[in-house]
This record gives structure tokens, C-alpha cells and sequence, in this order.
């Protein structure tokens, strides 16, 4: 199971974006608190669509309170500029619990102190050196799914549900461009 971790997040169109992400991932969301917005925001809403009420939302009062609902063979990995190590240096398949991504506020990123502490486990998506870092839920998405290939995407649709897998063979298209 993977589970998507938001300390203090700010920004609610960002924290809508990632609820979707979750959802369509079977991810659980964990959301500590302070945020600077309210839950149930309607531009929130809004960015998270219909997905809200289908995610597996857990709140925490705060950083030591999530750390206490982790279990032992559950393993922590942290997104940060500051990190050493990029996605591909760690091979999620061999994690025999779940494993959490912990992503920090817009504005901060998570406490210097919590990075210090686990530098084995910090995260750098590699970029160009003027660029500081993405955006949080391009972030969030972008690790989600290195971890979904890394494990072959288990219990997720690899063909279109809605339309069925067959829709561009069924159907004649007569688009313009």
C-alpha cells in the first residue's frame, strides 16, 4: 500500500490535485495538521472533483501523531530538495510493509530536523540547478507512480474502463486538426 503523506499543506488547489492522484492510485492520503485552508473549501473541492468523498483521507493533528500510526515494518521515504538520492536509487519492490511518501509545505518543504534525521531515506527528483523544485502535486504524482512501476502497478486498470479497452477499434473518427 502506498501511502501519501502532506505536511502542513497550504495550498488547496495543490492538495485537491493530489486527492485525485490518490484516488486514481488506491493511495491513502494522510494530511497533518495546521493546514492553510480549510478542508472542505470549494475550490478544493473543486480541484479534487468528485474524488474527495472515494479517497482514503486519514488527518493528523500533527507530525508526532502520524509517526505514532506508522507501523514497524512500514517504511518512510521523504521528497526534499535537499535530498542526496533520486527516485531509481531505491528499489521499493523489497519493502515488506507499506511504504509512505512524505512531501512538506509549499513554502518550507518538511522540518530540517526530520530530514537530518532520516538522510537514507530523502528523495530528490533530479532537475536542472536554476530550477529549486516542481510543484508539489506534479511531485506527489511523479513519485506515486515510480513506485506503482516499480511494482507493476498492482490492482490498477492498465486499459480504459469507461469506454471499454476496444473504443479507437470500434469507432470511426472523422476529427479535423
Amino acid at each position: 500500500m502506498i501511502h501519501i503523506v502532506l505536511f502542513e499543506p497550504e495550498i488547496p488547489q495543490n492538495t485537491g490535485n493530489i486527492i485525485r492522484t490518490a484516488m486514481a492510485t488506491d493511495s491513502v492520503l494522510h494530511l497533518i495538521k495546521p493546514y492553510g485552508f480549510i478542508l472542505n473549501q470549494k475550490h478544493l473541492k473543486r480541484a479534487g472533483m468528485d474524488y474527495i468523498d472515494k479517497t482514503r483521507i486519514i488527518e493528523h493533528l500533527n507530525w508526532n501523531d502520524f509517526i505514532n500510526s506508522v507501523k514497524e515494518n512500514d517504511e518512510i521515504y521523504y521528497l526534499s530538495r535537499y535530498g542526496h538520492q533520486y527516485p531509481a536509487s531505491f528499489d521499493f519492490s523489497k519493502v515488506q510493509g507499506d511504504i509512505y511518501l512524505v512531501f512538506g509545505k509549499e513554502s518550507t518543504g518538511i522540518p530540517k530536523t526530520v530530514l537530518k534525521d532520516n538522510l537514507d531515506k530523502c528523495i530528490r527528483l533530479p532537475m536542472v540547478s536554476a530550477a529549486r523544485s516542481l510543484n508539489l502535486s506534479n511531485t506527489v504524482a511523479i513519485m506515486v507512480y515510480e513506485v506503482l512501476r516499480q511494482l507493476d502497478y498492482p490492482g490498477l486498470s492498465k486499459d480504459e474502463c469507461q469506454k471499454g479497452a476496444d473504443f479507437l477499434e470500434r469507432n470511426n473518427f472523422d476529427e479535423v486538426f
